[in-house]
């Protein structure tokens, strides 16, 4: 299956430059992988989180689409697993992980996916969360493989 992570910005902090830079090696045994950076807007608020919310939902075309938002689906990481392979055994080829900026998502980009993901009921920054999800996400593939770094 193809994973597209597409994000807004790059990572800002070294941790997450760090980290992110690793999962994805790491998750790039188990799928094929794309990663994709959409610009800030040099705007606030509401116009903002449109415009990239715009950006956001051009660059994942026609993937399934998975929001990371905190309105989302919290799930464990069995129950990730299992919705990731129910998707590829369901002709799924593309999946397409949307991570807002700073202002967070758009109620249309909310509206337009087929997915909301929750990482966590915390609110935490946009750098931590895109390293918690290909964290979870390279953590699944393990699982789903048989391999023992789930546990």
């Amino acid at each position: 299956m193809r994973l597209h992570i597409i994000t807004v910005g790059e990572p800002k902090h070294e941790y997450a430059k760090i980290g992110c830079g690793l999962y994805s090696k790491r998750l790039e045994r188990y799928h094929k992988l794309k990663i994709s950076r959409v610009k800030d807007s040099k705007k606030s608020g509401e116009i903002a989180m449109l415009e990239e919310g715009q950006a956001l939902l051009e660059a994942a075309g026609r993937a399934y689409t998975i929001a990371l938002d905190p309105r989302g689906k919290q799930f464990s990481t069995e129950a990730l697993t299992a919705q990731i392979s129910s998707l590829g055994v369901n002709g799924i080829g593309e999946l397409a992980f949307l991570v807002g900026g700073d202002e967070g998502l758009s109620d249309e980009v909310r509206s337009s996916v087929r997915m909301m993901w929750s990482l966590s009921s915390l609110t935490m920054p946009h750098d931590l969360a895109q390293l918690v999800m290909l964290e979870a996400l390279y953590r699944a593939a393990t699982l789903e493989r048989g391999e023992p770094y789930h546990k």
